[in-house]
């Protein structure tokens, strides 16, 4: 790689040639893993702003098929495989934006814990609060604490989760279909909130990679 970055992608041709080339799960693992570990690296070692910022906006810009072909078929519990959950989840937020501050309020209403704290969202959190949650959690991974980018991540979404579950319940007899949609939601979001906290336990070891 450069010494300088002046474009939002930071992978060599060479990785993205064998990435795109290859059906070897265990090349397709590799490039993951090495593409994840040099770009959280070079970019936490020096972490510029504009450079933040492009990161952050990446799949405004590009959409969000790069990063899915690197890292979505990564395993949960490792480090490409947490970037894409981030990055997947800001991307959910931004294109729901107000169905997800209705579900996290909900969920802050009704979830006795300190989940809402954690994630850091102001009350009430509207769609822009949430949106901006969501640029600054992505933004926590690069130039903060990646463990606390993720447990926070992992509040938000068992915040959102249990807020989509109680809604699913009021709207359980007069709309059971929508009441099905969202308890899937919900647990899909308890699901990467509990993979996310794993990826924090790891990372706090030293063991997610």
């Amino acid at each position: 790689m450069s010494d300088r970055f002046h474009k939002p992608t930071f992978f060599t041709s060479g990785m993205f040639e064998a990435f795109m080339g290859g059906e070897d799960p265990a090349q397709i693992s590799r490039v993951a893993h090495e593409t994840a570990r040099a770009l959280l690296a070079r970019v936490r070692d020096n972490p510029e702003p504009e450079v933040v910022d492009r990161l952050v906006a990446f799949t405004d810009a590009n959409g969000i098929d790069a990063i899915a072909e690197l890292w979505s078929r990564s395993t949960a519990k490792s480090l490409p495989g947490a970037l894409w959950r981030i990055y997947l989840l800001r991307l959910l937020i931004r294109q729901d934006a107000e169905g997800t501050a209705y579900l996290y309020q909900r969920g802050t209403e009704v979830l006795p814990s300190i989940d809402a704290v954690v994630a850091g969202a102001p009350t009430p959190a509207g769609p822009a609060e949430i949106t901006e949650l969501a640029d600054r959690i992505l933004r926590g991974l690069f130039e903060g604490d990646f463990a606390v980018a993720l447990d926070r991540a992992a509040a938000f979404c068992r915040v959102t989760a249990a807020g989509a579950a109680s809604i699913a319940d009021d709207r359980d007899v007069l709309d059971p279909e929508r009441a099905s949609e969202l308890t899937t939601r919900a647990l899909r979001f308890t699901r990467t909130a509990e993979e996310l906290t794993a990826c924090a336990r790891l990372w706090r070891a030293d063991s997610l990679d």
